[in-house]
């Protein structure tokens, strides 16, 4: 798989959905790349653990640009913090980047995935 598109990225709310997606992206040797539901707002997740896996530096610094690029800075915000710079935690193996909507969250987890299934960013 190269990218998923918006509309394909999957949504789940529950620890049992949740279980079932790392589940199939495991039996499949992929990374997941998914959305949350969550109590205020969504919540982009990729992971790479269940692969023994994790990105590169230079992919690691990609993404974390990349998600930059999508976010504007509210009042109050430091865009030089990491965590306030992404919106959440942005590490090798996994992580979680919050978005105040369904279709933000399902832009920016199709925009990362490109960069999570291409297997030369892994080490």
């Amino acid at each position: 798989m190269e990218r998923i598109a918006p509309q394909h990225v999957p949504v789940y709310e529950t620890g049992k959905r949740r279980r079932a997606l790392w589940e199939r992206c495991a039996e499949r040797g992929e990374p997941v790349v998914a959305v949350r539901d969550a109590s205020r707002g969504y919540i982009v997740r990729y992971d790479l653990q269940h692969l023994d896996t994790q990105l590169d530096q230079t992919a690691v610094h990609e993404l974390r640009e990349r998600t930059r690029r999508t976010r504007s800075y509210p009042t109050g915000t430091d865009p030089i913090s990491e965590s306030e710079g992404v919106g959440g935690e942005a590490g090798p193996v996994s992580g979680d980047l919050h978005t105040p909507t369904e279709d933000a969250a399902r832009e920016l987890a199709a925009t990362l995935s490109g960069l999570l299934f291409d297997r030369t960013n892994w080490q």
